[in-house]
């Protein structure tokens, strides 16, 4: 079911490193702020919750908003697909991902040659570090293992300032094993490590990975999937930390999502769900570069 979500919400995601627009408008002579969303996800997943209604499968095709400089492959307002399942897990969005690369593969699209008869190849997250660099990245799953493991590679910049395993993890990642991905056009990569579950499920049969997936064509990095967590103490501890986190790194802090702390306490199903940027699925697709407006 395609359903439509307010842009302008109480707050836009709790994400540490994407930034939000904020909006303010005057109250009877009271000055009140909202943010223009960064995602549909908590309104998505405020239907999934209402137990009125039946809301099972659902899609968003609609803006998203982040303060984020304009490239290639991103701009500040850009078209975001987001889909849930209740009463799914992750895997089938992953069957729907593939579905849908098939798809435009098949279609009229001006494809890249070298994407022509490729199969979506799946590895996991330690898969590729081990691929990669010859290191298994669950045995770095504290602080003070990874910030040793990036002195392995000086090429590498430490940051000045004490940081977050995420952190010092993407440093590594970005800086070693992004610009490799390419090797394999249609890549989906799978279990991260648990500290990077954000708003996902760990996996019971190893607490070490979470479970989540992106989804990378070309090497360009195309959507993120989680197992949807559904505890709502849970969520409320990890939104507190990252909270914690945006307001030391970046100086600010967002509102408490209470909209959507009130709605999960009916409970949140078992679900699963993805978000995609349009304008990177066309520009990994077919290198169309701001296909929706003329950059000039």
């Amino acid at each position: 079911m395609d359903v439509l979500t307010p842009p302008a919400v109480e707050n836009p995601g709790m994400e540490v490193h994407i930034h939000p627009f904020q909006l303010y408008s005057v109250v009877k002579g009271e000055k009140k702020a909202s943010y223009l969303h960064t995602s549909p996800e908590f309104c998505l997943k405020q239907l999934l919750s209402d137990k009125e209604e039946n809301f099972d499968k659902i899609f968003s095709l609609s803006y998203c908003f982040r303060d984020e400089p304009n490239s290639p492959i991103h701009r500040s307002q850009f078209i975001m697909l987001e889909w849930y399942r209740k009463h799914e897990r992750y895997e089938k969005i992953m069957e729907d991902v593939e579905k849908l690369i098939t798809t435009c593969l098949k279609s009229n699209l001006p494809i890249r040659k070298n994407l022509s008869h490729q199969k979506v190849v799946k590895k996991t997250m330690q898969e590729l570090f081990l691929e990669f660099l010859g290191i298994d990245i669950l045995n770095y799953l504290d602080i003070q293992s990874i910030k040793g493991l990036l002195k392995n590679y000086p090429d590498v910049p430490l940051p000045l300032i004490d940081c977050d395993w995420d952190d010092y993890f993407f440093l590594l990642y970005l800086n070693k094993i992004e610009p490799l991905l390419d090797k394999y056009p249609l890549l989906l990569i799978y279990e991260f490590p648990a500290p990077l579950s954000a708003l996902s499920t760990l996996k019971k049969s190893d607490s070490r990975v979470c479970e989540r997936f992106e989804l990378y064509v070309n090497g360009v990095e195309l959507c993120n999937c989680f197992n949807e967590l559904t505890d709502l103490t849970e969520q409320k501890k990890r939104f507190h930390e990252q909270s914690q986190a945006k307001k030391r790194l970046y100086g600010y802090e967002l509102p408490e999502p209470k909209s959507f702390y009130e709605s999960l306490e009916q409970g949140l199903p078992p679900c699963a769900g993805v978000a995609l940027g349009v304008e990177r699925l066309l520009y990994s697709l077919c290198e169309v570069s701001h296909p929706f407006f003329d950059a000039t």
